[in-house]
């Protein structure tokens, strides 16, 4: 392959980081929707939250289904069949009245939708597409995940604050069935045969695909293997760590004397730099073995949960989160590059689904024990204690993951 002339490939990172952007957006910018809808209908916030707990297991849930329709189907199946539910669970969710309609419309049903168009779903398409370069298109991808906390919340907060939360979530979906049917025009399962391999490459490809270990050919089998487990625990302590900062980290630092905008700027500090950190990261995973950046990735992030328990003053805050923004968004690309590697692209979208239950199950828990613990303990030691606890046992976990088997060395 030419080096110089441009790889069909990144038009469907492009397309796929977009899409991610929003569907991500919507469900961890979530935040500007929740006292109006709450005025709106007349619902408690303990009954809101609930509601939107039950959305975000369901998204975890509906993230195996995608990964086998995109197996089945193909990417498009699974994208226009997204796109028809978030039509129809929008247009349900403006017009309920009733807890129940809205649980299952805003809830239940635009949360299998938006799972359908999450990255799960364009993981396969992207690992068929990229060998050489697999690693730093997976992170582009999570750089859509990381730009949606970013963008999408001030985003919705001008929109609701300009027009009402009805109008706002009724344009979110217009746009996004809009750039879902543009991005249906790159969207190709059909991968060339040597990807992007440079020419120098193709020689030795051969010879390191005869000298890998079998992979698993039925996923039953992936299912009953180590490596998979040790991702699904790695996604849990990630989705237990990111649930908990979004929730309760800004509450804990007021608790210990910081401003409500020096808490908000410090902990949204980390999405910015992560977008950076994104780049850099996804070099390095195509240059070094993937389980060891996963590694100090989780560790560096344990690290910086018992940081921001002691930090004091200002500058440690920002240093803190500066720090953690720059591993916060590489652990759900390195895992499903590592899948991918291990496992094969066949089976790559139903083990990413699946594995990413375990991150949504980590995001659950860590919403009650944040609360819980802090209500029986009157400390944030509890959660915030066990999240860098976790992530460290995910680091030393991650060490023992097996090295890429058809790792291809980019010339120096």
């Amino acid at each position: 392959m030419d080096d110089m002339k441009w790889y069909f490939g990144w038009n469907i990172v492009g397309a796929a980081a977009v899409l991610t952007l929003l569907s991500v957006g919507m469900r961890l910018g979530i935040g500007p929707f929740f006292l109006p809808i709450a005025h709106d209908l007349g619902f408690s916030r303990s009954l809101l939250a609930s509601i939107i707990a039950v959305g975000m297991l369901c998204y975890g849930l509906g993230m195996p289904l995608a990964g086998h329709l995109v197996a089945r189907y193909g990417t498009r199946f699974s994208l226009v069949l997204g796109m028809v539910i978030v039509a129809v669970a929008t247009l349900w969710a403006v017009r309920a009245q009733t807890a129940l309609s809205f649980l299952l419309s805003f809830g239940v049903l635009l949360s299998v939708g938006l799972s359908f168009v999450s990255p799960v779903a364009f993981t396969p398409v992207i690992s068929r597409w990229f060998t050489r370069q697999r690693g730093m298109a997976l992170f582009f991808l999570s750089t859509g995940s990381m730009a949606g906390m970013a963008i999408m919340t001030p985003v919705f907060t001008w929109a609701i604050e300009n027009h009402g939360w009805r109008p706002t979530l009724v344009g979110y979906a217009t746009v996004m069935v809009v750039l879902a049917v543009a991005a249906l025009l790159v969207m190709r399962d059909g991968a060339p045969a040597d990807t992007d391999l440079l020419p120098e490459q193709l020689a030795t490809r051969g010879a390191s695909a005869q000298a890998a270990p079998a992979r698993p050919e039925r996923l039953a089998d992936a299912l009953r293997s180590a490596p998979f487990w040790m991702i699904f625990g790695g996604l849990f302590a990630c989705g237990f760590s990111m649930n908990l900062l979004g929730t309760h980290a800004v509450p804990m630092l007021m608790d210990h004397g910081y401003d409500s905008h020096t808490s908000a700027f410090g902990i949204g500090l980390i999405g910015l730099v992560a977008i950076f950190g994104t780049l850099v990261l996804g070099r390095w995973s195509d240059r070094l073995p993937r389980r060891n950046i996963l590694a100090v990735i989780y560790a560096v992030r344990g690290l910086g949960f018992f940081a921001l328990m002691i930090v004091g003053t200002h500058w440690e805050l920002y240093l803190a989160a500066s720090v953690g923004g720059l591993v916060w968004a590489g652990s759900i690309a390195l895992s499903s590059a590592i899948l991918a590697d291990v496992y094969g692209v066949r089976l790559v979208g139903m083990l990413y689904g699946l594995a990413y239950v375990g991150h949504q199950l980590g995001g659950m828990i860590a919403a009650w024990l944040g609360g819980w613990g802090f209500e029986h303990f009157g400390t944030h030691w509890v959660a915030f204690g066990a999240a860098g606890a976790l992530l460290l046992t995910a680091a030393v976990v991650s060490l023992q993951l097996p090295v890429r088997n058809m790792r291809v060395v980019a010339p120096a």
